[in-house]
């Protein structure tokens, strides 16, 4: 095993650490748990919202869900950035729904500019042979499988505002996207 895969390991671990003493109300934990991930987080959050003041204060609504649903986390089910991101996921498009943003689409390219300037040299190798490898998996994808997954988990849309953009059946959109993330699985663990 090399020294990034070391250090990544060795980042999930402090992670799940965090999160297991936030679980258990431990502040410092927390306020570790946000200095660790919170531009990663705040990077989904201006993805999906598009604009800085409404990823702000999703990201607050963000980390007060970590605070209280901590206990929640499965270390089986998802490593511990997957669950955070999730989180943040979810949250940024609650508050596009609550009708609270004026969002623009734009693609989740630009995401990537945002970059957490406390990562180390092996935690952006690694996240670039993770992103590369992910990337590499939805090409590996059909045409519609690759297009409602990017849409629904890169630009945030929901399964019923994808159906309505590409005027496709609510129930087909599912299956694409269902499918393809089998695939995408079966690539990624392969």
């Amino acid at each position: 095993m090399n020294a990034a895969a070391d250090t990544a390991d060795a980042d999930r671990d402090r992670l799940r650490a965090l999160l297991l003493a936030t679980a258990g109300g431990d502040r410092s934990a927390f306020e570790d748990l946000y200095s660790r991930t919170s531009a990663k987080l705040f990077g989904i959050c201006v993805r999906i919202l598009n604009e800085r003041t409404q990823a702000e204060e999703a990201l607050q609504d963000v980390y007060m869900a970590i605070w209280q649903k901590a206990g929640m986390y499965d270390g089986e089910r998802a490593s511990p950035i997957t669950w955070l991101a999730m989180i943040a996921r979810n949250k940024s498009i609650d508050y596009l729904r609550s009708g609270k943003s004026d969002r623009l689409s734009q693609p989740l390219d630009l995401a990537a500019e945002l970059q957490d300037d406390d990562a180390s040299v092996s935690e952006l190798a690694a996240a670039h042979v993770d992103n590369r490898r992910l990337h590499g998996c939805l090409d590996q994808l059909d045409d519609n499988q690759r297009k409602v997954i990017h849409t629904a988990f890169f630009e945030g849309c929901t399964y019923d505002e994808i159906a309505i953009r590409s005027e496709t059946p609510l129930g087909t959109v599912k299956s694409w996207v269902r499918r393809g993330l089998i695939k995408l699985k079966a690539c990624l663990q392969g």
